[in-house]
C-alpha cells in the first residue's frame, strides 16, 4: 500500500478522477541485470503485507467508487477446498467486517458519498457461482518497495511461487474532497479489517459449509441417474418469514410420508419420483409452500436456509402463464389447435394472452431441455390447465388442447415430469402418478382414495403431438445496438425489466432467476452473445455453449463492460435455461421455420 498512498498524495485534494490510482504506473529495477534501465509498467494492484487489492475503475460516472478485489492467498486462512459452496462462504463470513468499517463512517445526516462507505454483495440463500467471491491461482508479489512509485524485482529465488487465492470484490465511495479520509480507508481501514478477517477465519464453519454443499452435490449426482426427480430432506423448514427470504421461526419442521420416505447419502427425507404428481390441499394448507421448496432446490442452500437439503433435478423450470409476453415463431399446437389471427405451429405475437403464453413458456422449456416442468394453479390460465366434460360438451368448437389432456403424453413421450399445485380441480387426479394433500403443513400421501373418486372420470386422450418449434435465429434485430443508433444500450430496471437495444424485455415470468444480479448478468451475457454474432444465422446452442464454457474458464465477471454505466457491478450467474427464456422474449428478432442445415432437429438445446 505504499505505492497506492504515494499516488493519492500527490493527487489534488480535490480530485474526482484518481487516474494515477487506477494506471498504477510503477518504475521496475531489476538487480539481476544491472545494466537494464528502470522501465515503466502498468499494476494497479497494490500490496498490503502478502494481500493483494486490485483496484479498477467501475464506470466513467464513477471514477469516486472504484471497484477492489482483495486477492487473499488460501493457506493464510486455512482454505483447502476450493468450492463455490466456501467461496460463498467466505464472502458472508466476511459481512461483519464490512459492517463494523460502515459503522464507524456512517453519518444520517450525510451521504455516502461525504462519509464514504463499503459496498459488499449481500446474496440471499442461494449458492451461487459469482464474480464477487470465488478462487483462481494467482501470483504473489514479486517486489520490493523503494522510494515513490520505484520497485524492485525480487531474485527467482526469493519470488514466492503462485499460489491459490480467495478473491472478493467489493465497491469503495470515496469522500468528496477528503483525500487523507480516502488514503485512511483504502490505505488502512480495508486492509486491516481483510487481515483480521483471513486471521479469525473459522475453519470448523468452513468444514461444515463443505461437508454440507459435498452432500447436496452428492444428492443431485443421485438424482440424475435414478427414478427420482426432486429430494427434501425431513426436518427442512420451508416456510419464509414474512417479505424475506429467511426460514420462519416456529414453522412445522417438514416431513416424509411413510410411503415416500428414502435415505441418500444418510439423509432420509421424501422422494418425489419422476412422472406426474399432484400436490392438492384446502388454502393456506402449504401446497404452494412445498412447490415454491422444489423450485428454489435448483440451487444449494446455505446452512440455516432451512432449504439446504431440499434438492430439485436442475433441469426444472417453473412455468405460469404470462399475458402480454412477446413470442416468436413457437409451435404450440399442442396445445392450440387453431387460431384466427394465423399458424399454430409457427405461432407469435406480440402480446400473448394467458393461455398461449402459458402454451409457449412449455414449448419453449421443453425446446431447451426441460426435464421437470412446476406449476402452480394460482399462476396458470384457468382455460389452459383444465376443460371439464361438461364444458367439453357444451362447447364442441374449441381450439385449447388443456394441461390435462398432454401432461401423461409430455411424461410418456417426452421424458417430461410434471408437478402441478392443485386446489380448485379433480381433473387431475386421474392423470397423475401420485397424488399428495397438504394439511396444516403436513403432507399425506392420498393416491389410493384419489384413484378411488377419480373412477370413471378418466379423461379422453388427444391425439398425440407433433413437439417442438424447428426454427432458426436470424442476426437481423439481434442487437444491443438501437436502430440508427451507434452507441449501445443495456440496463435493468428495478420494475423488472431488460433494456438492450431496442428492446425492453419483462423477465418477471422468470421465476428461477433469484437475484438482481442474476438479472445483471443475463444482460450482459445477452449483450455478448449479440456483439460477437457475426453469421446471418445464428446458432443460439453453439454461441450459449461458448459463451459458458468461456465462463467457466474466466468467471462470468467475463461478461462485464464498463461502458453500460446503469449496470449493477456484482454478477451471479444464471442457468441457461433462464438465458434462453431471455431471448425467447424478446420481440424485433427474426426467426425462419426450419432448421440451419448445421443443426439436427433432435437437438433439444434449440429454441
Amino acid at each position: 500500500m505504499k505505492r497506492l498512498k504515494n499516488k493519492l498524495l500527490s493527487m489534488e485534494p480535490g480530485t474526482s478522477t484518481y487516474c494515477e490510482m487506477y494506471d498504477g504506473q510503477m518504475w521496475v529495477c531489476d538487480p539481476q541485470a544491472p545494466d537494464l534501465k528502470p522501465w515503466q509498467e502498468s499494476d494497479p494492484t497494490y500490496y498490503y503485507e502478502d494481500v493483494g487489492f486490485e483496484i479498477t475503475a467501475t464506470h466513467k460516472l464513477a471514477q469516486d467508487k472504484p471497484t477492489v478485489v482483495a486477492i487473499i492467498p488460501c493457506y493464510k486462512m486455512g482454505i483447502d477446498c476450493f468450492t463455490p459452496g466456501i467461496a460463498d462462504l467466505c464472502l458472508r463470513e466476511l459481512m461483519p467486517y464490512i459492517d463494523e468499517l460502515n459503522k464507524e463512517l456512517y453519518n444520517r445526516n450525510r451521504p455516502d458519498n461525504e462519509n464514504g462507505r463499503y459496498y459488499l454483495h449481500s446474496p440471499k440463500g442461494e449458492i451461487l457461482p459469482r464474480n464477487t467471491a470465488y478462487f483462481a491461482v494467482r501470483k504473489q508479489k514479486d517486489y520490493e518497495n523503494c522510494t515513490g512509485s520505484s520497485v524492485m524485482l525480487l531474485s527467482p529465488d526469493d519470488c514466492p511461487p503462485p499460489c491459490m487465492c480467495l478473491h472478493i470484490m467489493l465497491q469503495v465511495q470515496f469522500p468528496k474532497r477528503k483525500i487523507r479520509k480516502v488514503i485512511q480507508m483504502l490505505c488502512k481501514d480495508l486492509p486491516e479489517a481483510i487481515l483480521k478477517y483471513a486471521r479469525e477465519f473459522d475453519t470448523e464453519k468452513m468444514k461444515k459449509a463443505h461437508d454440507v454443499y459435498e452432500k447436496q452435490e452428492k444428492i443431485r449426482a443421485w438424482l440424475k441417474r435414478s427414478d427420482y426427480c426432486a429430494f427434501v430432506a425431513n426436518g427442512s423448514i420451508l416456510p419464509r418469514k414474512n417479505g424475506t427470504h429467511l426460514p420462519l421461526e416456529g414453522a412445522v419442521p417438514f416431513v416424509s410420508t411413510p410411503e415416500d420416505e428414502i435415505e441418500i447419502c444418510g439423509v432420509r427425507g421424501m422422494g418425489i419420483k419422476k412422472g406426474v404428481t399432484v400436490i392438492t390441499g384446502g388454502g393456506y394448507s402449504g401446497k404452494s409452500t412445498l412447490i415454491d421448496a422444489i423450485s428454489a432446490g435448483v440451487y444449494n442452500h446455505v446452512i440455516g436456509d432451512g432449504r439446504e437439503l431440499c434438492i430439485t433435478d436442475e433441469g426444472a423450470v417453473t412455468v405460469s402463464c404470462e399475458d402480454g409476453r412477446g413470442v416468436r415463431c413457437v409451435n404450440i399446437s399442442p396445445f392450440i389447435k387453431w387460431l384466427p389471427s394465423g399458424s399454430t405451429s409457427r405461432f407469435s405475437t406480440d402480446h400473448a394472452s394467458g393461455s398461449t403464453s402459458q402454451a409457449a413458456n412449455i414449448v419453449e422449456a421443453i425446446d431447451t431441455g426441460a426435464t421437470l416442468l412446476l406449476i402452480d394453479e394460482d399462476k396458470s390460465a384457468t382455460n389452459f390447465m383444465i376443460r371439464d366434460t361438461l364444458m367439453k360438451e357444451l362447447i364442441e368448437k374449441e381450439p385449447i388442447t388443456p394441461f390435462t389432456d398432454r401432461v401423461r403424453e409430455l411424461y410418456e413421450k417426452q421424458g417430461v415430469s410434471t408437478i402441478l399445485v392443485i386446489g380448485g380441480s379433480g381433473e387431475y387426479l386421474s392423470v397423475s402418478d401420485r397424488v399428495y394433500m397438504m394439511e396444516d403443513y403436513k403432507i399425506y400421501d392420498v393416491t389410493a382414495k384419489a384413484r378411488a373418486l377419480s373412477q370413471g372420470h378418466g379423461l379422453k386422450e388427444a391425439e398425440s403431438a407433433e413437439w417442438g418449434s424447428k426454427r432458426t435465429l436470424l442476426s437481423q434485430g439481434f442487437t444491443s445496438y438501437p436502430e440508427n443508433s451507434g452507441s449501445e444500450r443495456l440496463f435493468v430496471s428495478d420494475m423488472g425489466f431488460i433494456a438492450i437495444g431496442d428492446e425492453c424485455v419483462d423477465v418477471r415470468g422468470l421465476h428461477n432467476i433469484v437475484s438482481v444480479c442474476q438479472l445483471d448478468a443475463l444482460g450482459f451475457m445477452l449483450r455478448w452473445i449479440e456483439v460477437t454474432c457475426k453469421d446471418r444465422v445464428v446458432d443460439l446452442c453453439k454461441r450459449v455453449d461458448e459463451l459458458y464454457g468461456e465462463i467457466e474458464k474466466k468467471g462470468v465477471d467475463f461478461v462485464y463492460s464498463s461502458f453500460f454505466t446503469q449496470m449493477n457491478r456484482f454478477l451471479d450467474l444464471p442457468r441457461k435455461q433462464e438465458l434462453y427464456a431471455l431471448i425467447n422474449r424478446l420481440r424485433r428478432v427474426k426467426f425462419k421455420a426450419g432448421l440451419d442445415g448445421k443443426t439436427k432437429s433432435s437437438d433439444k438445446s434449440l429454441l
